[in-house]
């Protein structure tokens, strides 16, 4: 359940701190993601394209 047991209600301490947004433009401008599935989806795109696979 959420705050206060009220379903469908959250509260993230890193959004407000503003956490999220700075990951977020650190993303955008390196181009690297900050999440470990993102991440793990770019080595291996990376990984095909250097083995010939097809280009996207």
């Amino acid at each position: 359940m959420g705050l206060f047991g009220i379903k469908g209600l959250s509260f993230s301490w890193k959004r407000a701190l503003g956490i999220t947004e700075v990951k977020r433009k650190v993303a955008r401008k390196t181009g690297i993601p900050t999440t470990k599935g993102g991440l793990e989806r770019k080595i291996g795109n990376e990984i095909l394209k250097s083995l010939g696979g097809k280009k996207r």
